[in-house]
C-alpha cells in the first residue's frame, strides 16, 4: 500500500508552488515530484505514476488544495504531454451512480474458473462485463474485445492506458469503437479518464463513432455501466443503468413481465 499522507504532502508542495491567485491552470512535469519530495526531506515516492494517478482516479486532492476552489468548480489532474501533467480548474469530476435506479437482473455467464481466479476488482469487473455481454445488452449493439489494458500514447496528453477496448456494429451496420474503464472497490469512475479515452478514439479511429463506457461495482455485486460524451468540453451522462448477474432461477416471471413492459 503506498503511504498516502506521503502522497499528499508531495502534491501540496507542487500546488503551492506553482498556484498563484487567478490562476486556473497551471503545468508540471514529473521530475518535480522527486524535486518537491528532497526539499520537504521525504523518502522519494517509488512509483511516481502512482502518485498521480492515486489523484487522478482514486482519491480526492488534499483539503488544503481544494478548499482554493469555488462555486461549482474542482481542481482536476489532466496529462499535458510526455511526463508533463496540468492542474485545472473544472467541473465536477467524478461520475457516482445513482442510487434510485432499478437493478436490472442479467444471467450470470461468467466461466467458474474465471471468477475463481479473476485478480483484483478490476480485473473481476471486466471478466463480468466481457462474458456476460454486458456492453452489448447496455449499448443494444454487437461488440468484440478488441484489447485490453491498452498502453499508448495520445497527442498533446502522452502516455495513457485504457482498461478495455471494444468494436462494434449496430443493426444498420455502423461501427462504433467504445474505451471500457472500470472501477472496483473504493476507486471512483474519473472524468479525466473519459476525457483521454475520447481524445485516443479520434485521434486513432476517427471514421468511427465513439461511446465511452464506463463500470462500477456497487454493492452487492451490482455492476453500474455508463455510457459518456463530451458537450461543451465537459463530460456528461448519456445513459445509466444498473445490472445485477444472478443464477437464471432468481430470475422470476414477474421480473421477466415487467422488464418486458419497459
Amino acid at each position: 500500500m503506498p503511504d498516502e499522507p506521503l502522497y499528499d504532502v508531495i502534491i501540496s508542495r507542487i500546488f503551492k508552488d506553482h498556484h498563484r491567485s487567478g490562476v486556473t491552470e497551471f503545468e508540471f512535469d514529473r521530475a518535480e515530484l522527486a524535486e518537491a519530495a528532497k526539499a520537504l526531506g521525504l523518502d522519494d515516492p517509488k512509483n511516481l505514476g502512482d502518485l498521480i494517478y492515486s489523484f487522478r482516479c482514486r482519491k480526492p486532492l488534499p483539503e488544503r488544495i481544494r478548499a482554493t476552489a469555488t462555486g461549482e468548480l474542482e481542481w482536476i489532474i489532466e496529462l499535458a504531454g510526455r511526463a508533463k501533467y496540468r492542474f485545472r480548474l473544472s467541473r465536477v469530476s467524478r461520475i457516482l451512480p445513482r442510487e434510485d435506479l432499478i437493478v436490472v437482473k442479467i444471467p450470470d455467464s461468467t466461466p467458474e474458473i474465471i471468477a475463481t481466479y479473476a485478480q483484483g476488482d478490476e480485473q473481476a469487473l471486466l471478466a463480468r462485463v466481457r462474458y456476460n455481454r454486458l456492453v452489448d445488452v447496455f449499448l443494444g449493439i454487437t461488440t468484440y474485445s478488441l484489447q485490453n489494458h491498452l498502453r499508448t500514447t495520445v497527442k498533446g496528453m502522452g502516455q495513457i492506458e485504457i482498461d478495455e477496448l471494444y468494436v462494434g456494429v449496430s443493426r444498420n451496420g455502423q461501427q462504433f469503437v467504445i474505451p471500457v474503464q472500470a472501477k472496483g472497490g473504493s476507486d471512483q469512475l474519473a472524468v479525466v479518464q473519459t476525457q483521454q479515452d475520447i481524445a485516443y478514439c479520434r485521434e486513432k479511429y476517427a471514421r468511427l463513432k465513439c461511446r465511452p463506457v464506463s463500470a462500477q461495482f456497487m454493492a452487492d455485486g451490482v455492476i453500474a455501466m455508463f455510457e459518456l460524451t463530451m458537450e461543451d468540453g465537459l463530460v456528461r451522462v448519456v445513459d445509466e443503468k444498473h445490472y445485477k448477474l444472478v443464477p437464471s432461477a432468481q430470475i422470476t416471471a414477474e421480473e421477466l413481465r415487467s422488464y418486458a413492459e419497459r
